[in-house]
Parts: C-alpha cells; structure tokens; sequence
C-alpha cells in the first residue's frame, strides 16, 4: 500500500453549536478516486476546505506531503483582479507546468479565454474554474460540485478527462451517473464522523443502509442491556461492594452512550399540494419557430402534452432549452405558430437561477410570504415551524436570513415553497442543483407521482431516467440548429432510440450510394468548357426546386408522425425507419440545394 499524500484525521470543528466536524478522517493515496458523500450541511464542503488548508480546524492532525500539489475547485470561484478567462486559469498554473494546458481545456469547455469574467453566466464561470484546476494537473484534485451548471455533453468530457487523469481526486456531487463513473472508494460523512468504503458510489447505498441497519440493532441490544442492569440494580444489589460499584458505573456509562446516541438525520417530508384537475390537454403546439438574429433557436415544432406526462428538455447550454420551455408554458410567444395551454391551469416554477429569493429575508417570512406565521397546505393551516421541520429546518431557524444558508439548504427552502402552493403543472428548471441524495429520492418521488404535468429541464441523467416519461433533445447534439426532436422513455432510452436511427440512416446510405453515383459534379464542369448549360442542367435547374419541395413536404409528414410520443413505445421499428427516412430525406434536400446553387450560380456566369 503506497503511503498517502493526503491524511486528515479525528478532525474536530464547531460553530458554537452542535460540532460540524467531530472525528471526521480522509486519506489520500496516489490512484484514489474518492466521492465524498452526506447529507445538506453534514460539512462536507467544510472538509474538503481543510484538506486544501483554506479553513484550519480546531482540533486533529492534518498532513499533506510536502511534494505533493493540491488544487481545490470551489462553488463560488473568484475572479476579482482578471481582466480575462485566460488570465484567471493561467494563475492556477505552477513553476514548469504547461500553459498549453490551458488552451486545450478552454477551448474543449467551450471558452476562448478571451471572456471578461463580469459577464460569465453561471456555467461559463464553472467552465473557467475547471480549466483552472485541472490545468496543473496536481497530484490532488479536490472538486466542490464541478457538474452544476454544465450540459451533459460537458459532464460526459469531464467524465472522461477525470478517469484518464494521474491525478488522486476527492469530489463532492449529487449527479449520481457522475459519481459512479469516477469514483473507486467511498467517504461517507454522516453526524460528524466518516466511514470508508473501498468501493466506488454505486456500492454506496446499499452500505449505507446496511450500516444504518446494524447501528439501529446496537441500539435495541444497548437498551435491552440497560433494562436487565437497571433491574439488576432494583434487585439484584449484594453485599459484595466492589463488584457492585464496578457493574453500577458501567451501567451509568450505558446510560450516557444510549442518551447521547445521535440517529441519523430524519429523511424530508413531503407532498405537493392538490389543486384543480387540469384539463386532459395541458400544451397543444403547432409548429411553432424562434429565431434570434440570424440564429434558429426553434424551427418548425409541435408537440401535444396531455395530463400527467413528464416531460424532459436536455441539450447543451445555449441550445435553447429555457427558450422553448417559455413558449411551451406561454411565458414566450413563438415568431410563428401557435400555442394553446389548456383549461384550469395552476403552474409551479422552480427556476435554477433563484431570482425570487430575496437573501436578507427570513425562511418563515419567505415561506409565508410575509403572512405571519401560518401557512395553507393542501387546505390546512400549518405553523411554519412545523412544516420547516418536514424539510430538515430546526425551528430556531426559523428566524435566519436566508443568506446564511448553503446552496444546498437553499434549493431545498425553494423546494418547499414550491410544493406548498396548488398545481397541477410543474416547471422545473434545473431542480437537482445543490440538492443531495436523500434529498433528490424525494423530489423523484413527488414528481414520478404528482397527478398533474411535469415539464423539467435537467442535465442529470440519472433523474432523467426515473422520472420522465419523454425526452425532447435537439435533433443534432453536438451542433444545435433548432431542430427539436421528442423520444419516447429517459435520457438513455433516447441514446438508444437515436444510435438506431443512425444505425438505420447509414444502412439507407450505403444502399443509396450503390444505386446512384453522383454526376453532378463532371456535368459542371462540361459545361463549364462549352459555355452553355446541357440541357440536362437545364431541366436539373428548373425542376430542382420542386424536388426540394416534394423532401420539405416528406420531411413534414414524417415530422408530425413521429411527434406521437407513444409511436416509440407501441413500434420501435417503424420509429427508426422514419427517424432513418427522415435522414435520408434532409440529405437529399441538402445535395439538392447544393446542386441547384451551383446550377445557378453556373448560369449568371454564362449569362453574365
């Protein structure tokens, strides 16, 4: 076993409180790949500040090998004093490191490192941050949620580049996909000490259950222990002092083991609460398009929501998810189309920006609106202390400005509120930012069975995949040119439904190059040399742009049968062949439009 870099041990913090940190340990060797998981508030940011030196504890032993490099990706990086992208992640660099580094990351996280940091978007400062970090590639890289805020096709390069690195790593994160393709060992932090398993994160919660379940039977053995001393003491006392003081003061360290046992935090306590049943259609959108400047956000798309489908948008950032999710709920109006909602409506936002919360407000006031100290849920009155309680809120918080909350507690005060008010349409932008596990079991369970609709916008693929019955995604992933695609099931129903399409696609290819070669080209230049158009390419240029129309028109048809989300579930075949067709149809038409530009360009230059 290699010694470690990295040693953090019987660690002790407290905040005048009950202590955060209390025999918490970390270890670190060369080769670990170490998710550090627990609860909103369990200290798991805090720990991880210690082993990067930024917050000393007040107590237990810290070690970090003194060769050793260590770079700490914070949530709220800072940015003060760069004029530019490319000067901030330069700084994280080291004597001898390589400043092509960071061109390379920049450039594969979407930035140019010209970028004033003023104006970065939440994302595009996580970008930077990482590039920052990872440019040195230290010997250890300790990462405070790096997935917030990015697209999946930005956590699935992360992915990769994590589990090529040498680095060590220990990383905080509540994308659970994320987790389990990265991790190889397991620090759970849980009341103030940790546990070890030498096992990645998709072994972690069967562990945790089975610990929870053994420290649970401890406890009833300890009390039946107690019972039979207690009763022992009533009766059984001897003459034979000694052993009579020594059994009395075991029973009195019993007692004080079992008073001072603290079980684990209380799981969150929730339901959405009824409103009206809306109507069966909840969103009728007929080809609907967005165009922004000279940039097609949405091109022509419809989509029918009924009662009690779960919908979800996926796509990179800047593919114009918000957009079309604005339309949808008529927050929007599209440049063409139209929009219908349907009847009885009561929406619910949870938006990922956290616009509505005012940082100097109170969770009570925040939660009541300033009505007091009651709150109606579900058609009853509730104190707000009592329903602050079902989401983890001590009562004494009750009182607290909300700017002292984590990020985690934050999402999960906005979450309550949410739930608080009648709906029967749920807008969720982005709900699993900041939110941990257990937290996350929750929210899955309220939306896989709230009565009413769901439209969500996540970036989390394993949320994706238990919850939505849906998935809208843009049509090409790595190029997004508003064209919008439904698949029927989650995200990795979508994968599969999409490699068949593409699987079918090629085969229709291969089959047409056979049959057709393409003469286009050896005609030009004929004509070029004698001056005159053939008269092939004469007809070719008159009849191109019915043929053109003839593929709009297939392109449609197939369009507007393949927006049925249930096709995919009754008839997965006749799905990728029109996923195929439908291919093969926007190829042609792009060939055709090529042809027929070269055509007339060709002509002006005869004529001219």
């Amino acid at each position: 076993m290699a010694p470690p870099i990295l040693k953090l041990d019987d660690i002790f913090l407290s905040f005048g409180g009950a202590p955060l940190l209390n025999g918490a340990a970390l270890q670190v060797e060369p080769g670990d790949k170490i998710c550090l998981v627990g609860r909103n508030g369990s200290g798991k940011s805090t720990l991880l500040k210690i082993a990067a030196g930024m917050v000393e504890a007040q107590s237990g032993e810290v070690f970090r090998h003194p060769s050793s490099t260590v770079r700490y990706l914070e949530q709220a990086p800072d940015f003060a004093d760069f004029k530019t992208v490319l000067a901030y992640a330069e700084a994280g660099l080291g004597p001898g490191d390589d400043p092509y580094r960071v061109t390379y990351l920049l450039s594969h996280l979407g930035l140019t490192g010209e970028e004033d940091p003023k104006n970065l978007s939440g994302g595009e400062a996580r970008r930077a941050a990482l590039a920052r970090v990872l440019a040195p590639e230290p010997d250890i890289l300790l990462l405070d949620e790096p997935t917030n805020h990015l697209d999946l096709p930005t956590i699935e390069w992360l992915e990769g580049e994590l589990q090529k690195t040498r680095s060590a790593l220990v990383v905080i994160s509540h994308d659970r996909r994320f987790l389990e393709k990265v991790s190889n060992a397991t620090v759970w932090l849980d009341r103030g000490t940790s546990r070890r398993l030498s096992r990645g994160f998709a072994h972690f919660e069967a562990w945790r259950d089975q610990v929870l379940e053994e420290e649970e039977m401890e406890q009833h053995k300890l009390g039946k222990a107690i019972e039979r001393e207690e009763h022992w003491l009533r009766y059984g006392v001897t003459a034979r002092r000694k052993r009579n003081m020594r059994r009395l003061g075991e029973l009195q360290t019993m007692r004080s083991s079992y008073r001072g046992h603290k079980g684990p935090q209380g799981s969150v306590q929730a339901t959405v609460s009824d409103a009206q049943e809306s109507g069966k259609l909840v969103i009728e959108a007929d080809k609907i398009t967005k165009t922004y400047g000279e940039r097609p956000i949405v091109t022509p798309f419809s989509i029918r929501v009924h009662r009690g489908d779960c919908i979800g948008l996926v796509g990179p950032n800047g593919a114009g998810k918000t957009t079309l999710l604005k339309m949808l709920t008529g927050q929007l109006k599209p440049d063409s189309g139209k929009i219908k909602l349907g009847t009885n409506l009561e929406i619910a936002t949870l938006d990922q920006k956290r616009e509505d919360l005012d940082l100097e407000d109170t969770l009570a006031h925040y939660l009541t609106d300033g009505r007091g100290d009651n709150l109606l849920v579900n058609g009853e009155q509730r104190h707000v202390t009592g329903y602050m309680k079902e989401f983890l809120f001590q009562p004494e918080q009750a009182r607290t400005p909300i700017k002292n909350l984590s990020g985690g507690e934050r999402a999960r005060l906005m979450l309550a509120r949410m739930l608080a008010r009648p709906s029967n349409l749920l807008i969720l932008d982005e709900p699993t930012n900041d939110l941990d596990i257990e937290t996350l079991d929750l929210l899955q369970e309220v939306v896989a069975g709230f009565p009413g609709t769901v439209i969500l916008v996540s970036h989390d693929r394993d949320f994706l995949d238990r919850t939505v019955t849906s998935t809208i995604a843009p049509a090409v992933p790595d190029a997004p040119d508003g064209r919008w695609i439904e698949y029927a099931g989650g995200y990795s129903d979508m994968l599969v439904q999409r490699k068949g399409a593409a699987d079918e696609r090629k085969r229709a290819e291969k089959a047409e190059k056979a049959k057709t070669p393409d003469a286009s080209a050896p005609a030009v230049e004929a004509a070029k040399g004698k001056g005159k158009l053939s008269f092939k390419q004469k007809f070719a240029l008159e009849n191109l742009p019915k043929e053109m129309a003839k593929a709009e028109a297939e392109i449609a048809k197939r369009e507007q049968t393949m927006a049925d989300p249930k096709l995919f579930t009754k008839d997965p075949a006749t799905f990728n062949r029109l996923a195929a067709e439908m291919e093969k149809f926007r190829d042609s038409l792009v060939k055709m439009e090529e042809e027929w530009l070269e055509l007339e360009m060709l002509r002006e230059e005869l004529e001219g």
